[in-house]
């Protein structure tokens, strides 16, 4: 993906009201051809209604949607199937087999008969439901059900792929497979946005990262940007036997005991990089302190967002 290339879908300045709440606040964003974007927030920060909107399912109340430059309504239904979306509720009929649902969705975005069962043998393949596309939806795992709502969001080839929560409720299996095609997905010249609460998963396939909270979006960028932008630095946590004098750790630059000061036996240092884990450790030999254990941490995007909300990703937002 070049950073030259021009944004294939835009979000520019869109605010959502439901009632007297403000689901939305002037939120503005853009993903390129070839990358993932990931929408990363707490239950009901807004990430559900900024994916309808960017569908062209709800409507703004104020801003407007870019679809290769040109708003929606200049050729709804050509820009239209551009989109692929794959919502958080399963958006499938249960008493058809795997094969009929991925064809009704192909035939729903204008292909021809012919070109909707290549299309449907093609990606019910991809997502590993070949062998189970005569078996009605209703008789799968929820892992494979999961999997066939990608298969419908993906069947019409689209430049633009949108997915909600994609991997709720799966096993580890199905999970693999989910984040293994999307990033191939983009791999080939899709772009994706990615909305999720799962850090670990933004942290695997997403290029760059929105983070939203209350409507708001709060930081953006690629993953080392924002997770500097929490301000958090690497830790280390020692488990030890022996005496530390007074002063500890003050004569290493850059090195603070933080945390629960003066346990014996115990001491979580933050540092300005990993590269001084072997001065501290070799400190401590100096001083006939034997470290028993320890573990290290870096920032990861979700201590940049506690840091930047007050929050975790999985808390519910009232």
């Amino acid at each position: 993906m070049s950073l030259a290339e021009a944004p294939i879908l835009e979000a520019i300045e869109i605010s959502k009201n439901y009632g007297t709440r403000l689901a939305l606040d002037n939120v503005s964003l853009a993903v390129r051809p070839g990358e993932i974007a990931g929408l990363l927030g707490p239950n009901g920060a807004g990430k559900t209604t900024t994916l309808s909107i960017l569908a062209t399912l709800l409507r703004p109340d104020h801003g407007r949607i870019l679809i290769n430059g040109k708003p929606p309504n200049t050729d709804r239904r050509g820009l239209g199937r551009m989109l692929g979306l794959v919502p958080q509720s399963l958006a499938l009929y249960p008493t058809l087999s795997a094969a009929q649902n991925a064809w009704h969705f192909a035939r729903m975005q204008g292909l021809s008969r012919d070109d909707a069962t290549e299309s449907c043998r093609r990606v019910l393949e991809e997502v590993g439901l070949r062998d189970r596309a005569d078996d009605p939806m209703h008789a799968f795992s929820g892992g494979m059900k999961r999997l066939l709502n990608l298969a419908c969001g993906i069947v019409h080839r689209p430049p633009v792929l949108l997915l909600d929560e994609p991997t709720v409720g799966v096993d580890l299996q199905s999970r693999e497979q989910i984040l293994t095609r999307i990033r191939h997905y983009a791999d080939a010249g899709s772009a994706v946005i990615y909305s999720t609460h799962y850090m670990e998963e933004a942290e695997r396939i997403c290029d760059r990262v929105l983070l939203i909270d209350r409507g708001k979006l709060i930081a953006e960028g690629d993953l080392e940007k924002v997770i500097s932008l929490g301000g958090g630095r690497p830790r280390i946590e020692l488990t030890y036997r022996g005496q530390l004098p007074q002063g500890r750790f003050g004569r290493l630059a850059g090195v603070r005991e933080i945390g629960a000061i003066g346990i014996e036996g115990r001491a979580t240092l933050e540092m300005n990089s990993l590269a001084q884990v072997a001065e501290v450790l070799h400190g401590l030999r100096t001083l006939d302190v034997n470290v028993i254990d320890f573990n290290l941490h870096s920032p990861n995007l979700s201590d940049a967002f506690i840091a930047l909300t007050g929050h975790t990703l999985r808390d519910q937002v009232l």
